[in-house]
């Protein structure tokens, strides 16, 4: 809802409660307990199965998907939740409840309707796709309002609850029950999708060149590592087109003249690789970001973020939760793509997650 909604006073409550509890600066580091936990568990996770199989390929995804999912849950409800009964839906494990509140409504979010491409046929039903989008939101409202209700037990009964859940109803009491079921969703989702994107991607060409990959002697420099981050944002941006906005008014942009009533979509990808801003844009090169005219604190280098008043709530959260993986399983281990890995770089869905889950052999250091 903050990322699609009008910039309406609405816009503005909803984003400065994110802010305030979950995605602010102040706010990450109150949250900074649970984003070391969430690395030390996949450290484990990778150390428990290098030992049983050493020259296994490991599924980095499966790993850190798994984790990221149970870091959005404890900001948003206060605790990972590894089952709950919904009354429409019967009973969801963790597995399920992460497909129902992000890989369905990803894939509803690039659903094609072909009415869309002849608007003058608009009158023609088209039920299948009506109903395959109605049934994920049924799906998606339903579980988010069983969770929501199973942590208010807990507040209710004097638990002290420290999350999103918990700020939202005792500063933010005029929101409707759907209001605050999707604010509480649009967190999960932003937390649990568009980082393992970002985080995958830069494993993925970590391991592939190793000249370039993060050595000992670099972990001091953390210019290095906030390079490789902004590179990979820049060559596989997780979301290459920004969520679209509808135009209220007639206006100008670029010497175009945009009538109200149309939507237009930013695409982020064409701008980060533009041969008139990046050199040589189809190579994976950090060092571009090294060059002393770009500040290190400046999280929009690219336009992965968006700009001014429509950027990302969540890129302070993305840069520290993939530049702490990063750093944190480079230090730990040798990564080598598996055989053939090398030329899997198709991507899927609304964001560019890779078709086909980075595969790669570790190797403790030290």
């Amino acid at each position: 809802m903050v990322a699609t909604s009008d910039y309406d006073e609405f816009h503005k409550l909803a984003k400065r409660c994110l802010l305030t509890n979950t995605l602010g600066s102040n706010a990450q580091r109150r949250h900074r307990h649970h984003r070391e936990t969430m690395i030390e568990n996949i450290s484990s996770k990778l150390h428990d199965t290098l030992k049983k199989d050493p020259i296994r390929p490991i599924n980095f995804r499966e790993v850190f998907e798994s984790e990221l999912f149970g870091l959005a849950m404890k900001q948003a409800l206060g605790k990972d939740v590894e089952s709950i009964y919904v009354e429409e839906i019967g009973t969801l494990s963790r597995k399920e409840m992460h497909k129902v509140l992000v890989m369905d409504m990803m894939e509803g979010a690039i659903d094609v309707d072909w009415r869309d491409f002849f608007p003058y046929l608009r009158w023609i039903p088209n039920k299948s796709f009506e109903l395959n989008i109605q049934r994920k939101h049924f799906r998606r409202m339903a579980l988010m309002n069983a969770l929501i209700k199973d942590q208010m037990k807990r507040i209710d009964a004097g638990e002290e609850v420290n999350c999103y859940l918990d700020y939202l109803l005792s500063e933010a009491k005029t929101l409707t029950m759907d209001q605050l079921a999707m604010l509480l969703w649009e967190t999960i989702i932003e937390t649990a999708d568009t980082t393992l994107v970002t985080t995958e991607w830069a494993m993925y060409q970590l391991a592939k060149d190793t000249i370039r990959q993060v050595k000992e002697e670099n972990f001091s420099q953390i210019r290095y590592l906030d390079a490789v981050f902004h590179e990979t944002l820049r060559k596989h941006s997780p979301a290459p087109l920004v969520p679209l906005r509808y135009v209220h008014e007639d206006t100008q942009i670029g010497g175009y003249h945009i009538p109200a009533g149309s939507e237009i979509a930013v695409n982020i990808y064409g701008c980060n690789i533009d041969k008139n801003y990046w050199e040589n844009p189809e190579e994976w090169n950090p060092e571009r970001f090294l060059d002393e005219k770009y500040d290190p604190l400046d999280l929009q280098k690219t336009m992965a973020f968006g700009a001014e008043k429509r950027a990302c709530a969540g890129s302070l959260q993305a840069m520290l939760l993939a530049c702490g993986a990063i750093g944190r399983l480079v230090q730990e281990f040798e990564w080598q793509l598996k055989d053939g890995e090398e030329e899997k770089v198709d991507t899927v869905g609304l964001t560019s997650q890779k078709l086909h889950p980075l595969l790669a052999v570790l190797k403790p250091r030290n």
